[in-house]
């Protein structure tokens, strides 16, 4: 299983483009069709009954290399506060693109065996499907906001109590800007009753657009480097609020320091 050794990792400014890559000029089209292939080869290992920990792991660190191939410069930083932070945590993370979902995993799971919360929709796609479902996510329906708050907060706990680190999304969909009154605390509220901590997690990740009729398959903009910032481990006490505000701060200092708009 590949680790990130050190806290920080920056793509080599002399990272070559796969040759076929820059065939495709500034296009999509190697890119999807390569990314394509890692899925189908993860569901072949689904069907088998062995896409473990280690093979998911490796389905994303398929997709980091690939999106290196295609001209993204990665700039990641923080991961020694998932090291020096014990037993499972909290991740909340904004959402920008599919980017964060495939690639979040390499860089945390070796680390922190982890789950996601992910929209039900997603189990359902006959792509994608039975690789998240392998991987045992907690589905929401973003129909019934109290059904969602409860499955979250129980199905997570359960997790988070047998070491299971868990991933969430509190603005509940992509989203090129980042409005802090978007950005709900569920995910303080789920460390809270787990009695785990939380670690902000920023990222700028449009170097993968989104699609018009197929999110997952949008524009490559290989202009845009790709940043990801772990932040330090907060305590969710008392009502959660400090908690909170801390992870509003964090990721909406490491955006705007990014360029990306923000609203308080």
């Amino acid at each position: 299983m590949h680790e990130f050794a050190n806290n920080e990792y920056h793509t080599p400014p002399d990272m070559p483009r796969d040759w076929l890559d820059r065939l495709g000029g500034n296009g999509r089209l190697f890119f999807h069709l390569r990314f394509a292939s890692i899925i189908i080869r993860a569901r072949r290992v689904v069907a088998r009954g062995r896409y473990d920990l280690a093979a998911w792991t490796a389905t994303s660190y398929a997709i980091f290399k690939l999106i290196e191939r295609s001209g993204g410069r990665f700039h990641i930083s923080g991961l020694d506060y998932l090291r020096t932070t014990p037993g499972p945590v909290v991740i909340v993370s904004n959402h920008m693109s599919s980017l964060e979902n495939g690639v979040t995993i390499c860089l945390a799971a070796p680390i922190k065996p982890l789950s996601f919360v992910i929209k039900e929709s997603l189990i359902r796609y006959p792509i994608f499907g039975p690789v998240m479902r392998a991987r045992d996510p907690i589905p929401v329906t973003r129909t019934n906001p109290r059904e969602d708050f409860q499955t979250v907060l129980n199905r997570g706990a359960e997790m988070l109590q047998a070491g299971k680190s868990v991933v969430v999304y509190p603005e509940g969909t992509r989203r090129s800007l980042f409005d802090a009154q978007e950005f709900n605390s569920l995910g303080v509220k789920l460390a809270k009753k787990a009695g785990v901590p939380v670690i902000p997690l920023a990222v700028k990740t449009d170097f993968w657009g989104n699609g018009e009729h197929m999110r997952d398959f949008g524009p490559i903009d290989r202009s845009k480097p790709i940043y990801m910032a772990f932040g330090e481990a907060v305590e969710a006490v008392g009502n959660g609020r400090t908690a909170h505000q801390s992870c509003l701060d964090f990721i909406g200092g490491k955006l705007a320091s990014w360029g990306v708009p923000t609203s308080p």
